[in-house]
C-alpha cells in the first residue's frame, strides 16, 4: 500500500513540472513512482539529470540488466517490475536474459561480467577485491566503464530505496517474486 500519494497533475510543485512532464511525454503517462517523487523538486530533478546522463553509458541491454540485478538484491519490486517490462521492450531483452540478469548474469559474457561485477559492488556496499576488478576489467571494461557500473548501482538503488520506503503503486505487469525464478 502506497505510504505517499502520487501527486496529481496539479498537484506537482512548479520546479519538478518540466521534468515530470518531459517524462510523461517521452514514456506516454506518468509513472505513479515519478509522480511521487516529484514532491520533492531537488531530489526528482537530481536523479532525473542523473539518469540523463548514465542514459550515455555502456549499452541499454547492460544498463537495463545492471538495473534488474541491484533491484533484485535491494528488494525493489516496484523497479523489477519496470526493468522487466522495459528490458523486455526497450533493451529487448528475452525473458530468458531477464531471469538471469536477476540472477546477476547474462549469457553475454561481457555483459556477464559487468553485471556480476555489479552485483559485487552492492552485495559488498563497494568493497571489491583486486580479483572482481580484475575480472570486469578483463572482460573488456575501462577504468571509466567500471566507474559508470559503480555510478548505474548507485542511481538504481537510490530509486530501489525510494520506491521501498514510499511503496508507489505498481503500473507496470507485476512479475514473478525471486523465490520463484
Amino acid at each position: 500500500m502506497p505510504r505517499c500519494a502520487a501527486l496529481r497533475s496539479e498537484q506537482v510543485p512548479a520546479d519538478s513540472k518540466p521534468t515530470l512532464d518531459m517524462f510523461t511525454k517521452n514514456i506516454g503517462f506518468t509513472p505513479n513512482m515519478m509522480a511521487t517523487f516529484a514532491a520533492s523538486p531537488i531530489a526528482f530533478n537530481s536523479w532525473a539529470t542523473l539518469l540523463g546522463s548514465m542514459s550515455k553509458t555502456l549499452d541499454v541491454k547492460t544498463r537495463d540488466s545492471i538495473g534488474l540485478a541491484v533491484s533484485e538484491v535491494n528488494g525493489c519490486d516496484y523497479c523489477l517490475t519496470v526493468h522487466s517490462f522495459t528490458a523486455d521492450h526497450m533493451a529487448k531483452l528475452p525473458a530468458n536474459e531477464i531471469i538471469l540478469a536477476r540472477k546477476g548474469h547474462a549469457s553475454d559474457p561481457k555483459r556477464d561480467a559487468a553485471i556480476r561485477f555489479a552485483r559485487k559492488v552492492i552485495d559488498t556496499r563497494g568493497k571489491v577485491s583486486d580479483a572482481d576488478l580484475k575480472a570486469v576489467r578483463d572482460a573488456g571494461y575501462t577504468d571509466a566503464n567500471v566507474m559508470e557500473i559503480v555510478a548505474l548501482v548507485a542511481m538504481y538503488s537510490l530509486t530501489n530505496f525510494f520506491n521501498n520506503v514510499f511503496d508507489p503503486e505498481k503500473d507496470f505487469p507485476v512479475v514473478a517474486p525471486a523465490g520463484s525464478i
